[in-house]
């Protein structure tokens, strides 16, 4: 049972060193995107709800089951944000993006849904993912995947699968939805809830369902691609001849679809099989999306990656931060008398690049030597009313027990020939 103490269920509290592998995903995402032209952009966490009804579908499962809305103090429908595109996109219309304008933005940060808890599945999650917008070409979903899989390369996330659809465009999606039914027609009878109501209101979702009791007939589906127009064929082939040039492995599945209806065409996940059975760490796609209040729709190419679950795959492949020590200083203060003393010598320190901490109660020397030992120090400063007096610093090296004096016009120096950084 949870106490009042404890975070709410599908939600965690991110605490160090787990935090530093967070920052790592982070930095290499504005690393690598920023090689790609990418800029950061960061939307506000709800938005008006038709936001996403609108650019998500009406019918997706992110929409009628899993958003958190409510009502403002004026009476507007807010969201909390279940996933990142519709934000932005909304975002670029209000920015003045003209029809034809080329933009490439990337964001990170938390999302919400109403889902139940599992490994790699959470009621705040978090992603980061990237949107360019503008160019409605093979090659520029080409390089969007690419740009995706460098990043999950320089993360160290190395065996994951990149699978391939499409879509089509609008004028297709008639024709596969008839062959859809046909196929359907006389398994639904039989299949779960959802699949039953998806018949009749968006045939399409029925290949999204994860119910096991469902896939013998979704896997018996018809593929994708041969329902599909002469144009929307040409895109996908020239997508893949793409990957194949930039030496890209990938695997055509037939029946992906993702589960938002604002794609076309091209649409992709990555696996990993250190997830186990829900084993997607990223996806996307092409879309195009017209948020409210826009005259147009804004097309542009697209993914999002799972941070929970990137991480999950790292540790699967050994890589996770162990340990690291709270400082690198301690300054121990011989009596309460001293102790502004050595907060100052901390401070200046500090403003050298030197992680310190400070006694600031002035505790027994044992007692501060365990706080010391506690935090990790590799450095001990004792400071007393003698070393004061001589201008000096004793500086004791834990790993060793050797102690000496020094000078305080030297010590910034000492202690930085003494760390493992320096």
């Amino acid at each position: 049972m949870s106490t009042a103490t404890e975070p709410v269920p599908g939600t965690s509290d991110i605490w160090s060193p787990e935090v530093l592998d967070w920052c790592a995903l982070e930095a290499k995402a504005r690393e690598v995107f920023s090689l790609y032209g990418y800029s950061e952009l960061r939307t506000p966490v709800f938005e008006r709800t038709d936001v996403f009804v609108r650019s998500l579908g009406d019918e997706t499962d992110v929409v009628k089951k899993e958003m958190y809305t409510f009502e403002d103090r004026g009476g507007r429908s807010l969201t909390l944000r279940p996933e990142g595109t519709a934000g932005v996109m909304r975002a670029m219309a209000a920015s003045g993006l003209a029809e034809g304008d080329e933009r490439r933005v990337f964001y990170m940060g938390p999302m919400f849904r109403g889902e139940r808890p599992a490994a790699g599945r959470r009621r705040q999650f978090h992603q980061v993912g990237g949107e360019a917008v503008g160019r409605c070409a093979p090659a520029a979903d080409v390089e969007c995947i690419a740009m995706l899989m460098h990043y999950l390369e320089a993360i160290g996330v190395s065996g994951g699968k990149l699978l391939l659809n499409t879509r089509g465009v609008a004028e297709d999606r008639e024709g596969v939805a008839v062959a859809l039914r046909t196929h359907f027609e006389s398994h639904v009878a039989g299949m779960c809830e959802d699949c039953r109501r998806r018949f009749t209101a968006n045939v399409w979702r029925i290949l999204d369902c994860k119910n096991p009791d469902c896939q013998e007939h979704i896997l018996a589906a018809p593929h994708m691609v041969d329902l599909l127009g002469d144009s929307s064929r040409a895109f996908f082939k020239a997508v893949c001849q793409g990957l194949e040039k930039l030496g890209l492995a990938h695997e055509i599945a037939p029946r992906l679809v993702r589960g938002l209806d604002y794609y076309v065409h091209t649409v992709f996940e990555v696996t990993h099989h250190g997830l186990g059975a829900q084993d997607a760490i990223a996806g996307g796609g092409r879309y195009a999306i017209t948020v409210p209040g826009s005259s147009h729709p804004i097309a542009g190419v697209g993914f999002a990656a799972g941070m929970e679950r990137l991480l999950m795959a790292r540790e699967s492949l050994g890589i996770k931060t162990g340990a690291v020590a709270a400082t690198d200083v301690y300054v121990a203060s011989l009596g309460e008398a001293m102790v502004n003393d050595g907060v100052l010598l901390a401070s200046t320190l500090r403003r050298q690049g030197i992680r310190v901490m400070a006694e600031t109660t002035g505790r027994s020397i044992k007692a501060q030597m365990r706080t010391a030992n506690k935090l990790g120090a590799g450095i001990v400063l004792l400071l007393g009313e003698q070393e004061k007096a001589k201008g000096v610093v004793t500086g004791k090296t834990m790993a060793t027990g050797e102690q000496q004096e020094v000078p305080l016009t030297e010590l910034a120096s000492w202690v930085k020939a003494r760390l493992p950084q320096g």
